[in-house]
């Protein structure tokens, strides 16, 4: 068994090949992998794509079969016993891809006593480029388990399922019920909806509703729909109908789907009764994209039918290297250790790099590729913490969550085409006791335009969602309820992998809780709108400025400016698109040169935020604080409340003046506005337009020595318009 060596190599004992006897005419048997780190003196690396990372020498050995042994039994690859063979690492030969694999042969085993034995193997020097590397055991790997390798997981190919619930006929006779409704419940493993309740006099109720659900393939379940008599007393379950997955057809656009009759069974007998029929329209929405992450980080926007696909516009190569400076997320004999893995999500396809035991700075140099559909898309890095390596050696089952250490977001547009962007960001993880750094992350990242430039360029054109969005939109409030079963379905798919990917580990790359109330949240979103109006604020300013003569020579050229627009209206356009494309130039100077970006605490407010809000932020659902806490978060919340309230009601008031102008609350205002705007018209169809811009916009710049301290009289008038406040209770 190879083991790993660095620095000199000391002087051990080694079985020569050439007295090795000759191969046995053997069956094959399935190969099980050994690697370890190569001294550093082979420089020379096989021909690979593998040029993100940094290239890392191994020691492979591959154990084929063992023969001639002592004893009778299930041995195992490493020899304590029946004796072992060395290799000078010097003499181990270099495998150069695409050269195929070094052949196997047999070695005397030496050290075994009497009886020894024959040992079939090969070993060789390569990279992370072999092939025998995704499958092999590492040297650093977490006690060499399966589980501690890296693997590439897909998703399940989720669709959305259309049952339309049109109506009942044949229930049981009007004189067996007393007053009540009928309501259809549908139910998709742990997914159930019901319909709204319909009242019928004539034993037959109608619905016409659409119920949606996710489907993952392969489609073995059924979807079971039940007929329930609302009453007093409780839902009574008239009938039931279970229809399999694979009976519903399928479609890409929104063609209308026949509908059928089923006829429902009685739920209480398992022999076949008639309890009357259902009309159902069932159909798999395959031209939708079925949402799983939050729609401002999605990393794909590709509808579920395949045949709707457009070719990629790239490829995005991801080199994960290492990590620096890891925090240590456990104590084992009084010793801080850390059993770091990453995961990288981009579309349908998750990586997922081996588990370096113990080591706070671990070294993966794994590299990864996955093809880009749309460049308006993120792709997502987390590292994760390692229970199961530990669990398993105490002899536990691996129940305990792997830790969270925190997450790295790269937006493919921002790449430019061809450059390796390679960076150390942060890892920032914000809890209870406010932001805490639990290391660095070195990635390198590559975006390779495959697309001409044209068919590139014309994809900003396109929407983001499939044409069945825009068709029939699915309301806010749905999607996200869509949007967390999807998660909830590949939690469950991909922790029954094997290797598992945890089911916490899915959920934090998919942000599953990221839409809970957060005050912190709040004020953060707050302060983004008060910086995108910045602009527009300064502008005001400097308008009112220039109005106020405070530099006169500002002025004067505006003067200029306005005779040149008013006298030559073409202009207008031109010079506001001319004046955009200076103010972009201009910025390209000051344009960002640093690394990507990456999550901003101060931008966040986590860095300054109350630690009772940060409290607030993970406290359960329902809480699990004490009253007089719940009562204090919740006076503050009424405080932000009447604040927003104000708002809302100012903002109302002003768009209730406007209406007031013309439906004569106040009949003297309506009066004013519309004799004024008859004289408008005759003003204007007598006096050439240029005339009145010019004096209007004279008047409006005037010296402040001709104006008057107090507000305009269209403001007046303006603010003396009635409103529907005085009606609010």
């Amino acid at each position: 068994m190879a083991s790993a060596t660095s620095g000199s190599i000391p002087e051990i004992k080694v079985t020569r090949t050439t007295s090795a006897p000759p191969p046995l005419t053997r069956p094959a048997t399935p190969a099980s992998y050994v690697s370890s780190v190569d001294p550093p003196d082979h420089t020379r690396i096989e021909r690979s794509s593998f040029d993100l990372v940094e290239k890392m020498h191994y020691v492979f050995v591959k154990v084929v079969k063992a023969g001639s042994l002592p004893t009778n039994g299930n041995p195992t690859v490493k020899i304590a016993v029946a004796g072992g063979v060395c290799f000078d690492a010097t003499e181990i030969p270099l495998r150069d891809p695409p050269d195929s694999p070094l052949a196997p042969q047999w070695y005397r085993l030496e050290g075994g006593g009497a009886h020894r034995g024959d040992l079939m193997l090969a070993t060789w020097i390569g990279t992370q480029a072999d092939e025998a590397f995704p499958d092999s055991w590492k040297s650093d790997a977490a006690g060499n388990l399966v589980n501690s390798r890296a693997k590439i997981y897909l998703s399940p190919k989720l669709w959305y399922l259309r049952a339309s619930v049109l109506e009942a006929q044949d229930i049981l006779p009007l004189t067996a019920l007393k007053e009540g409704s009928f309501q259809m419940k549908a139910q998709l493993g742990f997914q159930v909806q019901k319909t709204k309740a319909s009242v019928s006099r004539n034993g037959n109720p109608s619905w016409n509703e659409d119920l949606m659900f996710v489907a993952a393939e392969p489609f073995a379940e059924h979807l079971i729909f039940y007929l329930e008599y609302r009453q007093q007393k409780g839902p009574v379950t008239l009938g039931v109908v279970g229809i399999p997955l694979t009976s519903i057809e399928r479609r890409v656009d929104d063609r209308k789907v026949i509908s059928r009759w089923f006829n429902l069974e009685d739920p209480k007998s398992d022999k076949k009764g008639y309890k009357g029929r259902v009309h159902l329209s069932l159909c798999f929405d395959g031209g939708y994209h079925v949402m799983d992450e939050a729609a401002h980080v999605c990393s794909d926007y590709r509808p579920t039918a395949r045949q709707l696909w457009k070719p990629p516009v790239g490829t995005l190569e991801l080199g994960i290297i290492g990590c620096k400076n890891l925090l240590p997320m456990k104590t084992i004999n009084s010793k801080g250790s850390t059993d770091a893995y990453t995961v990288a999500k981009y579309g349908s396809k998750w990586v997922r790099t081996r588990t370096v035991s113990d080591s706070l700075d671990p070294k993966w140099n794994e590299q990864y590729t996955w093809k880009v559909y749309d460049p308006c898309t993120v792709l997502t890095i987390g590292v994760f913490d390692s229970w199961g390596a530990l669990d398993i050696d105490s002899g536990k089952e691996a129940t305990r969550p792997d830790f969270r250490m925190g997450k790295v977001r790269i937006r493919v547009s921002t790449l430019e085409t061809g450059k390796v962007y390679k960076n150390t960001y942060p890892l920032v993880m914000l809890g209870n006791s406010g932001v805490q750094k639990m290391g660095e992350l070195e990635v390198a990242v590559r975006f390779v335009r495959a697309a001409p430039t044209l068919d590139f360029l014309h994809v900003y054109s396109q929407p983001l969602l499939p044409l069945m969005h825009h068709i029939k939109p699915l309301g806010m409030p749905q999607q996200e309820m869509l949007r967390s079963t999807s998660v909830k379905i590949l939690a469950a798919h991909l922790s029954r992998s094997e290797p598992p990917l945890r089911s916490e580990v899915v959920r934090y790359m998919l942000d599953a809780d990221s839409h809970t109330f957060s005050m912190r949240k709040v004020r953060a979103n707050w302060s983004r709108i008060v910086n995108v109006l910045s602009c527009l604020i300064d502008m005001v300013r400097w308008i009112e400025d220039t109005r106020m003569w405070k530099n006169p020579t500002a002025t004067v050229l505006v003067h200029a400016l306005l005779v040149m627009l008013v006298w030559f209206p073409d202009l207008i356009i031109p010079t506001l698109a001319f004046y955009v494309f200076a103010i972009g130039v201009w910025n390209y100077r000051f344009r960002s040169k640093e690394k990507l970006p990456h999550f901003c605490p101060k931008m966040s407010l986590a860095d300054s935020v109350d630690r009772d809000e940060l409290d607030e932020e993970f406290d359960t659902m329902p809480s699990t604080r004490s009253p007089d806490i719940i009562r204090t978060r919740y006076d503050k919340l009424r405080a932000v409340g009447a604040r927003v309230q104000n708002i809302l009601g100012d903002v109302a008031t002003q768009g209730e003046r406007v209406q007031a102008l013309v439906t004569w609350r106040d009949p003297r205002a309506t009066a004013i506005f519309v004799g004024l705007c008859l004289m408008v018209a005759f003003v204007l169809y007598l006096v050439p337009p240029k005339m009145i811009a010019m004096a209007f916009g004279f008047y409006y710049f005037r010296h402040p020595l001709f104006r008057d301290r107090m507000p305009s009289p269209a403001l007046n008038f303006f603010r003396r318009l009635p409103s529907l406040s005085d009606k609010i209770m």
